[in-house]
């Protein structure tokens, strides 16, 4: 991959983080999964093809103000997703462990 190339494929994995933040916002999980799905696709072709050789300086900061959102989103997600994951790690625990008491004391005890 060319600079433009691997400045094109930050570019849009920042507009997908954007998105990202967006679905978390909205409590849309699934739009959320989706694009999660499709940043991961990117990342993985940035890490594949992206060149060792140095960026120019032009390129090379226009990178790190685009990773600097990246990882700005990111934050905002994740602050936004806690909440949610924590609930349903709660309700996950509380389901199993109603199992449990019904395996070991029976439904109707």
């Amino acid at each position: 991959m060319n600079s433009e190339e691997v400045i094109t494929l930050y570019e849009t994995v920042a507009v997908i983080t954007d998105q990202m933040v967006t679905a978390a916002r909205e409590g849309n999980w699934e739009r959320l999964a989706e694009l999660e799905t499709r940043c991961a696709s990117h990342v993985a072709t940035l890490k594949e093809g992206e060149a060792t050789a140095p960026l120019p300086p032009v390129s090379r900061e226009r990178k790190a103000r685009i990773i600097q959102k990246i990882l700005a989103d990111d934050r905002e997600i994740r602050s936004l997703t806690e909440p949610w994951m924590n609930e349903l790690s709660a309700l996950i625990n509380n389901t199993g462990t109603q199992r449990k008491l019904s395996r070991t004391y029976g439904k109707n005890q």
